[in-house]
């Protein structure tokens, strides 16, 4: 066998940003690449940030009156079939069990790329009345879609993710329903993730295969790539159609179900990474760290190590009693130095260290894993005093984080007219990230700026996130219907 890599510097992100996301995701130890192809497997530091995503995310959901339930991960293959748009969506990333038993199956199954056709299969089972609605389930599972080129959390073969699915009587309850949802990510990405996406509807070719309306959440990374970071659909009457998914109305009609459908995975993971990393390592926003505040301490007779490891587990108990995720790096082997690098580059956002003078002075060294402008990253505080701030510290640096983000994907957007394709792809060309411009809407002028710019609509923005006066001119020529935003993505 050959030696192990060993840890070095990373690429920095300004060189080869992309290699500089590689480095850094195995490097801070959040994942690595399995024996089996385009796989993952995610260790334990990433699972622990993508635990606390599914945390917060589940009470969320269970707040806003949706149910954990679970379903198989074998679909038969005349259910993806049955909604034809549905299954050329997915056909190419299919991957089908012909064998099992030590014998040819009578129907292949496809291993769950999405699972909506065997929903739906169930809840015409258990829908026979208006009175029966709505549903709203939610599920946590993993899917498998085989990708051609793969990228740890972004894009992998099998991920992990929920994907919420509803059934409603009318089809103004599943578009409330549609954006209510969107609404919930988006609070998600920007209250725990320090992620602020634009939010808005997919254009009819970027759109969910078999949704009436897909709506969507979009990041802007550092590189000035758009990440699609949660979708939410609005799948009308397709799927029940197929699937004779019916109730009695209160008219005493018959009549179609109207369902939605959404989803977030662990691809936040990555575009967590590439929202705060920096050339250190990652940055994890202080409510999504498995660990908050790492305390380190610093002796190196046996003396000192006793005292300064007794004020170690005093003030994780402290903190842990305030609210606060915190752990003690009481690892002998190694120097303060390697861990100071550790925990530095997998992103803990406060550091407490101790050493035998700390001790004496009833002190603690309490270091930041980023900083505001002006402000010491390293500072000496009163132990009692450390403790009593630790959760406004970490308040304000979650704070800090999403203004920051804020801030670039701000001065990485362009508003104002844009009149020609030549125009968009300039701009892009020069570093802006989002770029507004009006579109008339016909796709043909969408398919020609992608394939001059290799940009795509990312949204067609809600109120919120539209520029002040509506442009005039499509980027394609021609006059605008709509305000749209394009960026090349991930």
């Amino acid at each position: 066998m050959g030696r192990k890599a060993q840890k070095k510097g990373l690429t920095p992100r300004s060189e080869d940003f992309s290699a500089w996301y590689n480095e850094v995701v195995q490097q801070a130890e959040l994942a690595d690449y399995s024996p089996v192809r385009g796989s993952m497997v995610i260790r334990p530091w990433g699972y622990g940030i993508w635990e606390n995503m599914q945390r917060a995310l589940d009470d969320m959901f269970k707040a806003s009156g949706h149910q954990n339930a679970y379903f198989p991960l074998l679909i038969p293959m005349s259910f993806i079939e049955r909604e034809k748009e549905h299954v050329e969506g997915f056909k190419p990333e299919l991957a089908v069990v012909t064998h099992a038993g030590g014998k040819e199956l009578e129907e292949p199954y496809v291993v769950r790329p999405t699972s909506e056709t065997i929903i739906y299969a169930m809840y015409a089972k258990w829908v026979q009345s208006y009175r029966d609605l709505p549903i709203l389930l939610n599920q946590w599972a993993n899917v498998m879609r085989w990708e051609r080129r793969t990228r740890l959390f972004l894009r992998t073969a099998e991920f992990l993710w929920q994907e919420g699915h509803t059934a409603h009587a009318t089809e103004a309850e599943a578009e409330e329903e549609t954006l209510k949802i969107l609404g919930i990510y988006r609070s998600f990405m920007e209250d725990w993730m320090a992620m602020p996406p634009l939010t808005g509807r997919k254009s009819e070719s970027e759109k969910f295969a078999g949704a009436v309306r897909s709506y969507a959440c979009e990041a802007l990374m550092q590189d000035n790539k758009a990440l699609q970071a949660g979708t939410s659909h609005m799948l009308g009457q397709n799927f029940a159609r197929q699937f004779g998914l019916t109730f009695q109305s209160r008219e005493g009609r018959e009549e179609y179900a109207w369902n939605t459908s959404w989803g977030v995975s662990t691809r936040l993971v990555g575009g967590l990474v590439m929202t705060h990393g920096d050339d250190v390592g990652v940055v994890v926003p202080p409510k999504l760290a498995p660990t908050q505040v790492m305390v380190v301490p610093i002796g190196r007779s046996d003396e000192q190590w006793a005292v300064v490891s007794e004020a170690a587990d005093r003030v994780v108990a402290a903190l842990g009693d305030a609210g606060v995720r915190a752990a003690a790096d009481k690892r002998r082997h190694l120097s303060p130095g390697a861990k100071f690098f550790e925990w530095e580059r997998k992103g803990v956002p406060v550091r407490v260290e101790i050493g035998p003078r700390d001790v004496g002075r009833g002190e603690v060294v309490v270091v930041r894993r980023v900083t505001a402008p002006g402000e010491d990253r390293k500072v000496g505080v009163e132990e009692g005093r450390a403790v009593a701030e630790m959760s406004a510290r970490l308040e304000a640096l979650q704070g800090e984080l999403l203004d920051a983000a804020r801030s670039r994907r701000e001065a990485a957007t362009h508003r104002g007219e844009v009149s020609s394709v030549e125009e968009l792809g300039a701009l892009l060309d020069e570093g802006v990230g989002f770029v507004h411009s009006g579109w008339s809407g016909d796709p043909a002028v969408e398919e020609r700026v992608k394939e001059a710019t290799k940009a795509t609509i990312r949204v067609i923005p809600g109120e919120e996130f539209r520029s002040a006066t509506t442009p005039v001119h499509c980027a394609g020529g021609g006059k605008a219907r709509m305000e749209v935003v394009w960026a090349r993505a991930y």
